[in-house]
């Protein structure tokens, strides 16, 4: 008995060994891949990258057939079906080392794919993310505090992403590390300022990372790897399941895995239709080939869902010969921007209500009994967000027409007007695309851009902002003091106390950051002028990206100062202070209640 529970111990000592040997060879894989693509490499050293991959190959075939052979209960009942597809892939790459390539195959095809470089390097790169995804999903697991989690993640692709933009192949000329971090941070913070000319600087493969990382940002890290870890695999713990169907509002446990496939493919295939339309948009005097308009609209459109606002083309989308067109461009840009700043929650919602009434029409239709009738089918978030979204959009293009149609948009037919109006209202509530250079703007329009980038999109969504349901609930919340109202109560519904107090929170802190980071960027930046350094600290908090030149003005402290800005502003100063602060005991019901006067 004793040999035996010492033979399990020791079973589950060297498998957990050999897990975070896997680990550590996953991330090794990765950086070789990663080398291989980026950097033009000599013979010799394309031969060793060639003999370490071996090696990784080799550790991961033998972490499968250990796993199989002395812990096959877990394996299999952990193990989803696609996760087998990913570990036979990895044991069939074991095929051309004992069986030598056959002069005559039966399949050309076939042979073709299996003795492949391609092919090894797709399957060993496709277990080596999964790996990742199952050691991230664990480390959520052991109830780290999830402000860390979400703070060291996007940090991580961040300084990844860094190094990668330095590629060879990433750059026409070569670019400096403070400028690649710089980039790098904004693209994961999907803000949109940068120090370079991306059309000038990178070639379309670091427009390929750039897409990545945006939309890695975008969507958020653990929404990433959650999906890889529960769709492949099926093994998250309860702790981690928990933190990430509050992140993507999921209703239950059950609905975590549809509810993270439809956020991922409502995403894709928003950003393929997008890509579509635009393509359709390119003015002809672009002067671009047929690769050249696909790299144009599908940057472009993963740009405008990710509310990113980088663009490919001199100039940006202030180019004149899409300024001079028929302004569809900008239409389909306003739309793809308008998706991503709504937020995933309502999304949800949207979803589930589509299914409900989907569902009663079914019944109708066929004469069956019609399901219960749910009393709130869309939320009070949904509402609220809706509402709030539209209203301070139809007010603020409104505004922008009359006070800028003789001044930045001279010149313009009537329908033009509309549309900049519109899309420059829009954008400045995160994606950062301008048409208009704002510098041209009038001071009091400029307030209203600054208004708008302080409020931003909706909450969990790729907007910035302090969001739209933050400015609702605390107008709500204004209403019902000045009316001598108990509670702060919206569509039949009482909000929480502890929202409004988040709110509150949440707008102090905002001010104080812009004050701050103001301060900070005056005294290492004296050359700027005030209007364009408030300027530029509201667009890297709120995680904009439109400027007023003063970026590619900035020095290395400058430069530092913001990719600070925007990693806050993106992460969440309020999110992320309690990760540090750590929980403390709740005094407060223990004292007596005290007014204080508030006049």
């Amino acid at each position: 008995m004793r040999f035996i529970q010492h033979f399990i111990a020791n079973i589950r000592l060297i498998s957990g060994a050999l897990g975070i040997v896997t680990m550590v060879m996953a991330v090794f894989c990765l950086t070789t891949l990663i080398i291989f693509a980026g950097f033009d490499l000599q013979p010799a050293q394309a031969l060793h990258l060639r003999a370490f991959l071996r090696v990784v190959q080799g550790v991961f075939i033998f972490n499968i057939a250990y796993n199989l052979l002395l812990n096959y209960r877990q394996t299999v009942s952990q193990a989803k079906i696609l996760k087998w597809v990913v570990d036979i892939a990895v044991l069939i790459t074991l095929l051309p080392w004992i069986y030598p390539r056959p002069g005559h195959p039966w399949i050309p095809m076939l042979d073709t794919l299996l003795y492949s470089s391609k092919f090894l390097y797709s399957v060993l790169g496709a277990y080596s993310l999964l790996e990742l995804s199952l050691g991230l999903t664990r480390l959520t697991g052991r109830r780290t505090n999830p402000s860390i989690i979400l703070a060291g993640s996007f940090l991580f692709f961040i300084l990844i992403g860094s190094l990668l933009l330095m590629m060879p192949r990433c750059t026409y000329s070569g670019i400096d590390y403070a400028d690649s971090l710089f980039v790098s941070t904004s693209a994961v913070c999907i803000t949109g300022l940068t120090t370079v000319d991306i059309a000038g600087t990178f070639t379309p493969f670091g427009l390929l990372v750039l897409g990545l990382l945006a939309q890695i940002g975008g969507l958020g890290v653990l929404t990433f790897t959650s999906f890889f870890a529960l769709f492949f695999s099926g093994t998250t713990s309860i702790y981690s399941q928990l933190m990430v169907k509050d992140m993507i509002y999921s209703k239950s446990m059950n609905a975590l895995l549809p509810t993270l496939l439809y956020i991922l493919g409502f995403t894709l295939v928003v950003e393929a239709i997008g890509a579509g339309m635009i393509y359709f948009t390119i003015p002809d005097g672009m002067g671009m080939d047929l690769d050249d308009k696909l790299i144009f609209c599908s940057f472009h459109s993963i740009m405008s869902f990710c509310n990113a606002g980088f663009s490919c083309i001199e100039g940006g989308l202030s180019n004149p010969v899409l300024m001079n067109g028929n302004q569809s461009i900008y239409i389909v840009t306003s739309i793809l921007v308008l998706a991503g700043a709504i937020g995933f929650p309502i999304l949800v919602n949207i979803k589930d209500s589509f299914a409900d009434y989907l569902g009663r029409f079914a019944s109708w239709l066929f004469r069956r009994r019609r399901p219960a009738r749910i009393v709130h089918l869309y939320s009070l978030n949904t509402k609220l967000t809706l509402i709030t979204t539209l209203l301070i959009l139809g007010v603020c293009s409104v505004a922008f027409f009359l006070l800028e149609s003789h001044n930045s948009m001279r010149g313009m037919d009537c329908y033009e007007r509309i549309v900049q109006s519109v899309f420059n209202s829009l954008t400045p509530r995160s994606a950062g695309f301008a048409s208009v250079d704002p510098a041209s703007f009038l001071p009091v329009t400029l307030l209203i851009v600054m208004l708008q980038m302080w409020i931003g999109g909706g909450s969990q969504s790729m907007g910035g902002g302090i969001k739209v349901n933050t400015v609702a609930t605390m107008i709500l919340n204004l209403r019902a003091i000045i009316t001598g109202q108990s509670g702060t109560v919206a569509f039949q519904r009482r909000i929480a106390t502890d929202s409004i107090r988040r709110a509150n929170a949440v707008i102090f802190l905002s001010f104080i950051s812009v004050a701050v980071y103001t301060l900070l960027l005056m005294l290492l930046e004296p050359r700027l002028d005030t209007r364009s350094a408030v300027f530029e600290v509201v667009s890297a908090i709120f995680t904009v990206g439109t400027s007023l030149g003063a970026t590619a003005k900035l020095g290395i402290g400058g430069k530092i100062l913001v990719c600070t800005a925007m990693f806050l502003g993106r992460v969440g100063i309020i999110s992320i202070l309690p990760g540090f602060a750590g929980n403390r005991r709740d005094t407060a019901m223990h004292y007596p209640k005290e007014s204080v006067i508030i006049n």
